[in-house]
């Protein structure tokens, strides 16, 4: 009797819950029925009327308790236990003023005191109260005359506690692994907010860049070179569009970002701040995540150049196993290591095909140089 008083927790709706709870807890009520079928067949009314009212009440209170207990468990928080032992106190004393209509099946509701204890003591606690629930028949048969030990409610206090032992340990348990997936959701999405905001930092930081140049320079050829300008304006304006293709894509998970293309308007960017440059003719056949990261690469050092150096030429390397942007400006600026958002979003890219980014001087001393190299067996 009273094996299993809560159910197992799943993923299923909130309402279906809610009232499978319900069910699950006032089922094994069904208990109860010895003592009521005593106190229904007293012979005093007064008898019979506190019998199975003290019994009724028991039962909701029974009920309404484990429910209040499951709810917060279920929502992560402590059970009070000053309120504990108010609830077990009260549903003894229930179980006491039976006594009159149900005489020595009283003893009946010890079971669901116990339980409850388990359910909503500390394990030391509730183990006491387990003890004296599990004592308390033999004690009072051999106390009060007429009364029966009743073997059977001893085994039943002590199989129904240690049963919702193992089962609120388990509930503990699904209720420590939700929270424990909601923290992973939580830092998954975290991540992705991260990423995408490396990302945009990385397509609007080298589109802007490349943009305001080319609006400066259409600015001083206005008057010396309308021609010009007007060629450098609509280059900004195709720029635009393609930074706004540029953060759609980024948003819709559909962007691609190609070595090819990052050379081809690398050299376009460094034409237009007056760099001269000198880039690879053909680009090697190189793997989709690879070429990704080269593209990203070359992206991140030509920004650099165009932005920050100072530099009159600009360099681009690429074999199949590494690409390296250097230039002869005035070389890293900051403390050593320092990295902006760009080149933090380069090494966890890197990081992802165990390539290793090299930042700092040229070796002959002079200027920037950025490498991406790939690890040997790829």
């Amino acid at each position: 009797m009273f094996v299993v008083i809560l159910p197992s927790e799943r993923s299923q709706p909130r309402t279906h819950w809610r009232v499978t709870g319900w069910l699950l807890s006032a089922v094994w009520l069904f208990f109860l029925n010895i003592p009521l079928l005593t106190a229904l067949h007293q012979p005093e009314v007064w008898r019979r009327v506190v019998g199975a009212s003290t019994l009724v009440a028991f039962g909701v209170s029974y009920v309404c308790v484990f429910q209040w207990a499951r709810a917060r468990l279920q929502t992560h928080r402590s059970i009070p236990r000053g309120r504990s032992w108010a609830a077990l106190a009260l549903l003894l004393l229930l179980g006491l003023a039976g006594i009159p209509g149900t005489s020595g099946e009283w003893l009946t509701t010890l079971v669901f005191v116990g339980a409850a204890a388990v359910f909503l003591l500390p394990t030391r606690e509730a183990a006491v109260v387990v003890l004296l629930t599990a004592l308390t028949p033999p004690v009072t048969a051999a106390l009060v005359p007429g009364w029966e030990a009743e073997g059977t409610v001893v085994f039943a206090v002590l199989l129904a506690s240690f049963a919702m032992f193992g089962v609120t340990r388990l509930s503990q348990r699904n209720a420590e692994l939700q929270a424990a997936q909601q923290e992973i959701r939580r830092l998954a999405v975290a991540e992705e907010r991260a990423r995408t905001a490396r990302d945009l930092h990385d397509i609007l930081g080298h589109s802007l860049t490349v943009v305001a140049v080319k609006a400066e320079l259409a600015g001083r050829l206005l008057e010396l070179d309308p021609d010009r300008a007007a060629t450098e304006i609509a280059d900004v304006e195709r720029l635009a569009r393609q930074a706004l293709a540029d953060v759609r894509g980024t948003v819709g998970a559909y962007r691609g970002v190609s070595l090819a293309a990052e050379l081809a308007g690398a050299r376009s960017a460094l034409a237009a701040a007056g760099i001269a440059a000198q880039l690879p003719e053909t680009v090697p056949q190189l793997p989709a995540e690879a070429d990704e990261l080269f593209g990203w690469t070359v992206r991140e050092g030509v920004t650099n150049v165009v932005r920050h150096s100072g530099a009159r030429r600009c360099e681009i390397r690429v074999d199949g196993s590494a690409v390296e942007v250097h230039d002869d400006g005035r070389g890293p600026v900051g403390e050593p290591g320092a990295a902006g958002h760009g080149l933090v979003g380069l090494h966890e890219r890197a990081r992802r095909l165990d390539a290793t980014v090299t930042v700092g001087r040229r070796p002959d001393g002079r200027g920037f140089l950025l490498r991406v190299a790939l690890p040997a067996e790829a």
